[in-house]
């Protein structure tokens, strides 16, 4: 057993909130951890520390070795990779970026980290746009990997097939949990069980303190209520009427002394926190548009080609009004230029005249604008700045958030940034490509509430299982150029 990765002292701030907060953390050779947490909780930088990308003042960084760096998209220039042959399992066939699918630079990037002699590999989002096919060979490929890894991902099977240990990063802080990513949600169950336990006692106890407090200083303000009544009656009494008056004294303050002993339990009992509530995010929509159409969008014996390479061949297809309809096939098989097609009204395929659609594209993590959040949903929207506030605090932005740049906001930051402008927006069909890139997982619950719930039509990409389990009435795989009802 040995440390590749030492670090201490790992401290950031920003905007008054500690983004990392640690003392010590270190990396075996053995290691397989998944780093788990809200988006923006600073896991990203938390890799480019541990990398040398990024130097803390203060902190303390020994590696012992050689790491490849699998970044999220759009983060790093692609350099050719060695390994021909592992590209080839991973179907890159060229190096042309700008031409490039999600999926496919995913799969360049991952070949390229595969191709080298390292101790370890961090990777961030490695799932992001890969089919289902391409997931499981790299599940295969990280298995069998003899370094040690640390990966950042939201995808729930993955997790559970490459690590034995979780580290979560919340408020700055790393906890640790031995086990797989279904482990770590028993173990999270537990303690929320325990904390609602330990709350509620905490409460009733309380309670029962502050209710005793109040009834001893009511009998004693009785006490001293009669006491003022009968010192206004003869001042010249007898001495047993003093005696008396000294009884009263005594008793009233002793139930003084007990209400402040009582309050001093109070004090003593601390401030037990209330159990994290799991937070569950509820987009409102607009009222869906009338439509009358039972197809609102349909596709003819469509044709599609790019240069020699033929995405579509008399291909039809039909979308019923109100359905939920998922688009799946392998990486570069047509499913975002299917969604184009449809946007941009192509040949071949029919829109009924009243849609308003709305698209989410792939690709729009690609943000680097500088623009505040609150300026940004603004734009083209009807709805007022209160209203704007109340949709993102729902989706995990707090007060301070909503003045921060478009550019320092991390990728599942902006992906619901783009989720919440879509959905405030007056649509009655929405074309989603991989909206569940970069989420945090209660984004991922909500977001299948919404899809399922919503008034209108969704054509919707997804490599994601449960997502696609969950929510697809109907499943259009794409394949030999048609596409192929399969359910």
């Amino acid at each position: 057993m040995e440390s590749i990765i030492k670090a201490k002292d790992i401290r950031l701030e920003y905007t008054g909130r500690d983004i990392l907060d640690i003392d010590e953390i270190e990396l075996y050779d053995y290691d397989r951890i998944g780093l788990v947490g809200p988006n923006g909780a600073g896991k990203s930088t938390l890799f480019k520390v541990l990398l040398g990308e990024l130097t803390l003042p203060g902190c303390k960084i020994s590696r012992f070795g050689q790491f490849a760096y699998i970044p999220q998209l759009d983060q790093a220039v692609l350099q050719e990779v060695k390994d021909f042959a592992l590209m080839g399992k991973l179907n890159v066939e060229q190096l042309e970026v700008q031409t490039m699918s999600g999926g496919e630079e995913t799969r360049l990037k991952i070949a390229q980290a595969l191709s080298e002699q390292v101790h370890g590999i961090l990777a961030d989002e490695p799932t992001s746009h890969l089919d289902r096919e391409g997931i499981e060979f790299l599940v295969g490929q990280l298995k069998y990997f003899s370094g040690a890894l640390l990966v950042i991902s939201h995808d729930r099977y993955f997790l559970d097939e490459v690590v034995d240990k979780i580290w979560e990063l919340k408020d700055g802080k790393i906890t640790e949990y031995w086990g797989n990513y279904s482990d770590y949600l028993r173990q999270k169950d537990e303690e929320r069980k325990s904390q609602s336990s330990k709350y509620q006692q905490f409460v009733a106890e309380r309670d029962r303190l502050e209710q005793a407090v109040e009834e001893k200083r009511k009998q004693a303000r009785k006490i001293e209520q009669k006491a003022k009544g009968v010192s206004k009656k003869n001042n010249s009494e007898s001495g047993g009427r003093l005696a008396h008056q000294k009884t009263i004294g005594s008793k009233q303050k002793t139930l003084y002394n007990a209400a402040k002993s009582m309050e001093h339990r109070i004090a003593a009992l601390g401030d037990v926190e209330a159990p994290e509530n799991i937070r569950s995010i509820r987009f409102r929509q607009s009222e869906a548009l009338a439509l009358h159409n039972p197809y609102p969008i349909t596709g003819t014996e469509i044709n599609k080609r790019f240069g020699d390479k033929v995405l579509f061949e008399k291909a039809s297809f039909s979308i019923p009004l109100g359905a939920k309809v998922a688009l799946t096939g392998g990486n570069g098989a047509g499913k975002t230029t299917l969604l184009q097609m449809i946007l941009n009204h192509e040949e071949g395929i029919s829109i009924s005249p009243k849609a308003e659609i709305g698209y989410f594209a792939q690709n729009g993590y690609r943000y680097n604008r500088n623009q505040e959040i609150i300026e940004f949903m603004q734009e083209d929207c009807d709805y007022n700045v209160s209203e704007i506030r109340s949709v993102l605090a729902s989706m995990g932005f707090v007060q301070n958030d909503i003045t921060k740049r478009l550019s320092v906001l991390s990728g599942g930051e902006i992906i619901k940034l783009l989720l919440a402008k879509m959905l405030m927006g007056r649509y009655n069909i929405l074309l989603m490509d991989e909206p569940s890139n970069f989420l945090d997982l209660p984004s991922l619950e909500a977001l299948e509430m919404l899809m399922k719930g919503y008034a209108g039509t969704i054509v919707f990409i997804t490599h994601d299982k449960r997502l696609l389990d969950n929510v697809a009435d109907m499943i259009y795989e794409i394949k030999d150029k048609r596409l192929n009802l399969i359910r």
